[in-house]
């Protein structure tokens, strides 16, 4: 795979957000991934951490914008420790969206502004250890709470991921019909969740909350694509919009790479990216 070494989009679109991003970045916004964008992905979610430049990056970066977010899965608190973000002079204009926006963290409080808990993912969350035993679930199958706005089962510790994922895809779509919710696919995990929310609609909103010029949005997994959707969809309507892919040590899905204007490798082209255009704004 060939990763990026000028940080030259291959499209005229992004030739073009870039364009706009580096000529007005008082109204443009950097949005980010976590996990295998700012952070490498890991056996364990619980031990994701943040590549150790990228608050840093982002911290040089970020007073230049409008606004740099974080839109994650993750509860917004999680992200923010495990990102080392509070407390950093130069990410006062940082916003946190956790859980694809329900929860906004503010970095200037240090407070998580959240919604209850959806009832169906509570239900979710207390049937589904006996419902994966009693369809025979893989062993090594592990389920991820994020905080009662999703629940997650895991298959990367399973003898054979990926036979475990397809097995489950199917039972699970069925469980979370019951209780109201959708199954969004990953690299080796399906999220079950409220419908209606992802990274996209989380973006479009914050983009016309803070009425951006342009954006840049950089992810690397099936979960990303509705924001490059978000993007695609702006673009359209005349904001330019940079489409960023990081490509890690595990194989990106091709959808994600089909689309990105630029690819780079891994958090770590992730946060020499931030870092060139700090450098190119400074």
């Amino acid at each position: 795979m060939a990763y990026a070494e000028t940080f030259t989009p291959h499209t005229p679109e992004g030739k073009d957000a870039l364009t706009a991003l580096l000529a007005h970045p008082e109204r443009a916004v950097v949005a980010l991934d976590f996990d295998g964008t700012l952070a490498p992905i890991v056996p364990d979610p619980e031990q994701a951490r943040a590549h150790p430049g990228a608050a840093g990056a982002l911290a040089r970066l970020a007073p230049h914008l409008a606004a740099a977010a974080i839109i994650t899965g993750r509860p917004a608190g999680v992200a923010v420790r495990y990102g080392g973000f509070a407390g950093v002079p130069g990410l006062e204009h940082l916003v946190v969206l956790g859980h694809y926006g329900a929860e906004r963290w503010d970095p200037r409080s240090g407070e998580v502004h959240a919604p209850a808990a959806h009832p169906g993912v509570t239900a979710v969350r207390a049937e589904l250890p006996g419902f994966l035993e009693s369809i025979g679930a893989w062993r090594g199958t592990w389920i991820e709470d994020k905080g009662g706005r999703a629940v997650a089962v895991h298959t990367r510790r399973t003898e054979d991921p990926d036979a475990a994922f397809e097995a489950l895809r199917v039972p699970l779509g069925e469980l979370a019909a019951r209780h109201g919710l959708v199954v969004e696919p990953g690299r080796y995990v399906l999220e079950l969740r409220p419908p209606g929310v992802d990274k996209g609609v989380a973006l479009a909103a914050y983009l016309r909350e803070v009425g951006a010029g342009s954006v840049l949005y950089a992810g690397d997994d099936l979960g990303d694509l509705a924001a490059y959707a978000a993007v695609a969809e702006l673009r359209a309507q005349g904001l330019p919009g940079l489409l960023v892919a990081s490509a890690g040590a595990e194989e990106t899905p091709k959808e994600v790479l089909a689309q990105a204007d630029l690819t780079v490798e891994g958090p770590s082209g992730v946060v020499a990216l931030l870092n060139h255009l700090a450098d190119e704004l400074g």
